[in-house]
């Protein structure tokens, strides 16, 4: 009897529910009616594997065009964070330019042509990839760009070997120049190779010409890397090598970093500064090594706001600031920050040159924390600069103020004393201050005292070896305002 009631029961329900489908199929009729408003296509009835729709939004008619931006070159950034198909629009390959990078081809329109093209994109980037050699000639990348532009060299990037292969038509006195840039970066973990060896080798070079003389003749020789007139620049990680004269050089920059570079030359490659900097200013130089045969890093007339940290130097000619004064000139270099400095096996520790007969003053100079392994001069002050023996003494010179050597240590060589301090005869070096100077011979004794001329100062701690010529106070009757910038 149970059993017939259940079945009664079953049929019942399933009569009912045959005459009311609305529960699933009202539900599915509710959606197309939405879809049917805004002309958008719905999946078919029919298809049991169709997703449930859900409401779209109002889609742009074929023939009216798309108001979002298309994703070009020109944008960099998609509007879809997560669609990576257009990752390398702002990155310009130089061998989608033409280039060949086998180290023989001539590939410098290859850059010309992908610069032109990065420079008008905003964070663009130049690509020189690894494994190849790009040889180009004496080219100027010249701004104004779009802020962001990175050069990033992973591959080798080289210059014509030597003076025979340089072309007449081009520049002799510099390579790559970049110019009135700002915001622009220079990367990567490549080599920049000058080819520096043919130039070394000219007559015209120091001690190059018969007998070790200097020879007259033809002696442009470019510097290797140049920025000038630009702004916010970053170079940094690369190797630089064998330039034919100076490897970097900055003139009238201002916000200038660079950082974690090997520069290197060999010892006797001669006017090879590893850094030049001239009427820059805010200059950060970090992490870097550089040996060459000339000064690790020099600061000319016109710097100011320059922090050196972390540099390991030698062999070298040391960290100089000068020559200035040249000429008769004026000159102005303030506020010189140098510290947790490695310099070894070099002619000079840190030094200032000036040039007798130039005005302006030196000012401001920070040597901290300094470490000297086997070095000649290793605090010198030199004010009768020259370059022959023809210069005489004249009654003006550059003004030398302010200078503090705090915590130099580490070892000289005897061949010249330790402590340096020329100043002009007219114009005396004032407000020197030593603290913790503890140099010691490398090999053999001290052979002459420290030197001082017409230098002032104070001695906070004892210095080793002892100084006594540095004078207290000031001199009497120092015209101080002539001299300042």
């Amino acid at each position: 009897m149970e059993h017939r009631t259940i079945i009664i029961l079953w049929i019942t329900v399933s009569l009912i529910l045959l005459q009311n489908p609305s529960n699933v199929q009202g539900r599915y009729h509710y959606h197309k009616k939405t879809s049917k408003r805004s002309q958008s296509p719905t999946p078919s009835p029919e298809s049991p594997e169709s997703p449930e729709p859900v409401a779209p939004s109002t889609p742009v008619a074929p023939s009216t065009p798309s108001t979002s931006p298309p994703n070009v070159p020109s944008d960099p950034y998609p509007d879809d964070p997560g669609n990576n198909s257009n990752t390398t629009d702002s990155t310009f390959n130089v061998m989608s330019f033409g280039a060949v990078g086998d180290g023989d081809a001539d590939d410098t329109m290859a850059f010309r042509d992908a610069w032109k093209a990065a420079c008008a994109v905003e964070s663009a980037v130049i690509l020189a990839p690894a494994d190849y050699c790009f040889k180009i000639t004496s080219t100027i990348f010249s701004g104004p760009c779009k802020p962001g532009l990175v050069f990033q060299v992973d591959g080798i990037l080289m210059a014509p070997d030597g003076p025979k292969a340089w072309p007449k038509a081009d520049s002799n006195k510099q390579w790559l120049v970049f110019y009135r840039l700002d915001q622009m970066t220079f990367t990567g973990s490549g080599t920049i190779e000058g080819n520096g060896q043919k130039w070394w080798e000219l007559p015209c070079k120091p001690h190059r010409g018969p007998n070790g003389s200097t020879a007259s003749g033809p002696c442009d020789s470019p510097a290797m890397i140049r920025f000038f007139m630009s702004t916010n620049l970053v170079v940094s990680g690369l190797t630089i090598q064998n330039s034919p004269m100076f490897h970097m050089k900055f003139d009238g920059c201002e916000g200038v970093q660079i950082e974690k570079l090997l520069i290197s030359s060999p010892k006797l490659s001669p006017n090879t500064d590893g850094i030049h900097i001239e009427n820059t200013k805010s200059v950060g130089i970090y992490d870097s090594k550089i040996s060459n045969g000339d000064d690790c890093i020099s600061i000319g007339t016109g710097c100011a706001n320059v922090d050196i940290m972390g540099v390991t130097c030698g062999p070298s000619h040391g960290i100089s600031i000068g020559s200035l004064g040249v000429h008769n000139s004026q000159a102005c270099v303030s506020n010189i920050t140098v510290r947790n400095v490695v310099i070894r096996e070099s002619d000079n520790g840190v030094r200032i040159k000036t040039w007798q007969g130039g005005t302006g003053c030196v000012s401001g100079i920070l040597f901290e924390n300094i470490n000297m392994d086997n070095v000649m001069n290793c605090m010198l002050v030199d004010q009768y600069y020259c370059l022959s023996k023809a210069c005489l003494n004249q009654t003006s010179a550059v003004y030398v103020t302010d200078l503090t050597y705090r915590m130099i240590k580490g070892t000289y060589d005897v061949r010249r004393p330790p402590i340096h301090f020329a100043c002009s005869e007219t114009v005396a070096c004032t407000n020197i201050t030593l603290s913790e100077v503890e140099l010691y011979p490398h090999e053999g004794e001290l052979m002459d005292d420290p030197f001082c001329w017409n230098a002032y100062g104070t001695q906070e701690t004892p210095t080793i070896p002892p100084i006594e010529c540095l004078q207290d106070g000031k001199p009497e009757g120092l015209a101080e305002v002539q001299y300042t910038c």
